[in-house]
């Protein structure tokens, strides 16, 4: 019977912080983004087809979001995972999860696209 094996505390410690600052530097990136992108925006004419581009551009940016936040929340949970079972389980609630979320995502996206497409 194989033991099982015990994530040594200072280690889950050690990632623990990997992931916050990880997930500080990702969040610094996507509001420089967003500012860049709000300002090209702005100094765009302001039409039907930029204005259906700008709302798949804000949805797809929102979406970017939840689900880095959803990967930022499971390395987290998987930093503070006391055995690989753990792992193993987060890793499997993550990914069931997310293949849900991916689906309705892509057909809101696509939703957005057609409605945009529909403006020109």
């Amino acid at each position: 019977m194989a033991q099982n094996f015990e994530i040594p505390q200072q280690v889950r410690e050690l990632a623990e912080r990997n992931v916050q600052a990880a997930q500080t530097a990702y969040s610094q990136l996507m509001d420089a983004m967003s500012q860049a992108m709000s300002m090209w925006s702005t100094s765009m004419p302001s039409n039907d087809v930029t204005a259906g581009f700008k709302a798949v551009q804000d949805r797809a940016t929102k979406i970017a979001k939840q689900n880095a936040e959803a990967a930022f929340s499971l390395a987290s949970d998987i930093a503070s995972a006391r055995d690989i079972q753990q792992i193993i389980e987060l890793q499997s609630r993550f990914a069931q999860t997310q293949m849900q979320a991916y689906a309705a995502q892509a057909q809101e996206l696509g939703r957005i696209v057609m409605d945009a497409a529909k403006q020109r």
